[in-house]
């Protein structure tokens, strides 16, 4: 059953528009942020947040880190208890889902992005009936534009690419977006880590795939734009940085789900041919880099790339040891 704690949605949506340190919220807005054992990540993200920022945190983890006392500690903030693991896609979905406000931006735990981020990407939107998402530039650590901010649908010649690793001689001939901070760049799809929409166009287009737990639902929502007749915007003068720790959630079984993943997206699209030659070459690609990581004793990159070869290849994914994704073909 789902539960949601926190202030009243009248009082969230009357702050929005109030003047504060931080600056003015020029749009009704609300942050959907989901939770898998990451209340540190998430108090650490709200800090450099106004508490006048409606916020709203689906918990994936049945409050195993006390996420539900989080709407007594800042106000405009409610709690959502997903029931525990439901994955990303339909914990975001029902956070958007129970919303009151205009615009949601979706934001990842681990993101650190400012108020000016989100309202330059919730203005984006407000300002374009043809635009179904605009989206931030992630940063890892180090400071550097993450691959994976947004990327093409995919083929068998960018499949070929990505596996061969030449992306980074050819950036735009991937599966996978890596722009350089203010590079123009058109994408079919941009991550969903800091990624703003009208929360009625979200809802008209289906929302995120709940068929995916996690990986490709973003691929995927981008792709039910373009049907529509409608783009995304991927910001690459926005950039928003990821912080050290991750999300909490186990880095192998994310990277078989990231495999897994994008095989069933590949059998939603193509026939089994196409979807057995390209999971086939991305497996052979990721195989490679096993290989050459345990030469150099790589052991724990080693063991990442392995686990998406047996995601991409099986289609078959666990989490907590319950399955959580089936292979279509």
């Amino acid at each position: 059953m789902t539960q949601t704690r926190g202030g009243t949605m009248d009082e969230a949506t009357e702050s929005a528009g109030r003047e504060d340190g931080g600056g003015v919220l020029t749009h009704d807005v609300e942050l959907v942020l989901v939770s898998y054992r990451s209340a540190h990540q998430i108090r650490a993200l709200l800090e450099n947040l106004p508490e006048e920022l409606p916020v709203v945190v689906v918990d994936n983890a049945s409050d195993v880190d006390g996420l539900s006392q989080l709407p007594a500690q800042r106000r405009n903030t409610r709690y959502v208890d997903s029931g525990g693991g439901k994955g990303f896609a339909r914990a975001a979905n029902m956070g958007a889902r129970t919303s009151t406000h205009e615009f949601v931006v979706f934001g990842n735990p681990d993101s650190r992005p400012t108020l000016e981020h989100l309202q330059t990407l919730v203005a984006d939107v407000a300002g374009d009936a043809t635009l179904a998402a605009s989206a931030a530039t992630m940063a890892g650590v180090n400071g550097k534009v993450e691959l994976g901010v947004g990327g093409w649908e995919p083929t068998a010649a960018r499949a070929l690419v990505h596996a061969a690793g030449l992306h980074k001689v050819f950036p735009r001939a991937g599966l996978y977006a890596k722009p350089a901070p203010g590079e123009l760049l058109e994408v079919d799809w941009t991550t969903g880590a800091c990624m703003a929409v009208r929360r009625s166009t979200f809802l008209a287009l289906g929302c995120f795939d709940e068929d995916f737990y996690v990986y490709n639902e973003d691929m995927m929502f981008g792709r039910s734009a373009r049907a529509a007749g409608l783009h995304e915007k991927l910001r690459t003068d926005v950039i928003v940085p990821h912080a050290a720790g991750g999300s909490g959630a186990p880095s192998l079984e994310m990277l078989r789900l990231r495999g897994a993943a994008m095989r069933r997206y590949l059998g939603r699209h193509h026939g089994a041919a196409t979807v057995n030659g390209i999971s086939s070459v991305l497996a052979l690609g990721y195989a490679v880099r096993t290989v050459q990581c345990r030469v150099l004793r790589r052991t724990d990159r080693a063991d990442q790339h392995w686990a998406y070869v047996k995601g991409v290849t099986t289609g078959r994914a666990s989490v907590a040891g319950r399955v959580v994704m089936e292979r279509l073909k």
